[in-house]
């Protein structure tokens, strides 16, 4: 299985984003409030999925677990478009995302 990562999401974002590019809003910093609140309602999609099914279910019974996955793929899709209107690149996440990692290791 190829590798997949932040960089590959954002390539399939931008294609997804320069097929709609008529319909949808742009990757601009003003737009990406809605994109975060979008994820926000993904996420909560996630969680109804865990409420209503449990984690079990999630684990075991394979169309609650691609329904389960799909919401978490909007999740991340949205995510990246918030990354997308900032600017913030796959490297910038990674550089950042591991000094948090070595901040938490300390932490306790």
């Amino acid at each position: 299985m190829a590798h997949f990562d932040f960089e590959k999401m954002q390539t399939i974002q931008k294609e997804l984003q320069a097929k709609y590019k008529e319909k949808w809003t742009p990757m601009e910093p003003q737009y990406a409030k809605d994109k975060l609140l979008y994820m926000f309602i993904e996420a909560g999609e996630m969680a109804d999925i865990i409420k209503k099914q449990g984690g079990e279910s999630i684990m075991q019974d394979m169309p609650v677990r691609e329904h389960f996955i799909e919401e978490m793929c909007d999740t991340l899709m949205y995510l990246n478009d918030v990354m997308l209107c900032y600017g913030i690149s796959p490297e910038e996440l990674e550089k950042v995302y591991l000094k948090k990692h070595e901040k938490n290791m300390k932490r306790w």
